[in-house]
């Protein structure tokens, strides 16, 4: 089979390497909060100031961590593959783009973006919300983290479908595999006639689904897989 097109999602498993927290702990929490209360457009109606200082302080902490193995690993296959490349990711800290991968899309937004719901400029942010700041371009204090809460559509899904569609590997690295729609890419995927692989530090949900399995942590899974794929 030739290998030309390659879709890889990312999940929290690779952040959680460089000391990101992963998005809900056992207890259900999120650094001591509900994920309702911080996570959802009903959440930022009821306490805009709550949700604005949560995600203000993970922006924040976004500058005490740094891309490990794995995201460094991600952007030499993107630097070095000469086929189509995809690398979709559900994180929301910009870690791969600081490790200098390029084809990259944030299926759930991005911590140093701010969303304007007047006017729906999507700028640069690297301060706080919780002061209620203007929008750069039309002024209005309408201003919020440009994350995909629960209830809201993920982004550019036209392009992560199309790509995945067209794509002879699909490979997913540190997900939980239950969250819809990303723990639906491994089905498109083989019914597109792709190979598929998981690799992740325990066996996921969606393990079954996969052609093959690698489990560990990204730091060492993720090197090991692009020097492979490159040595062909």
């Amino acid at each position: 089979m030739t290998l030309r097109n390659i879709v890889i999602l990312t999940g929290a498993g690779v952040s959680a390497e460089s000391g990101v927290p992963t998005f809900r702990g056992p207890d259900g929490l999120w650094e001591g909060h509900r994920v309702e209360d911080v996570a959802t457009p009903e959440a930022f109606v009821r306490d805009r100031v709550l949700v604005q200082r949560f995600y203000d302080a993970r922006r924040a902490a976004l500058a005490g961590v740094a891309p490990n193995a794995a995201h460094r690993a991600l952007a030499q296959l993107d630097a070095e593959w000469r086929g189509e490349l995809l690398l979709v990711t559900q994180n929301v800290d910009d870690l791969h783009e600081r490790a200098g991968s390029r084809r990259l899309v944030h299926m759930h937004g991005e911590l140093n973006r701010a969303l304007c719901t007047a006017c729906g400029a999507a700028p640069e942010w690297r301060i706080a919300l919780s002061g209620n700041p203007p929008c750069p371009r039309c002024d209005a204090p309408a201003l919020r983290p440009d994350i995909v809460w629960f209830g809201e559509m993920p982004y550019q899904m036209d392009l992560i479908d199309a790509a995945i569609s067209a794509c002879d590997l699909f490979v997913s690295i540190g997900t939980s595999g239950a969250v819809y729609p990303a723990a639906g890419f491994v089905g498109l995927a083989r019914a597109a006639g792709a190979r598929t692989l998981e690799l992740n530090l325990d066996p996921s949900a969606g393990t079954p689904l996969f052609d093959a399995a690698r489990h560990g942590p990204a730091g060492t899974l993720v090197p090991a897989f692009v020097a492979d794929l490159l040595s062909r």
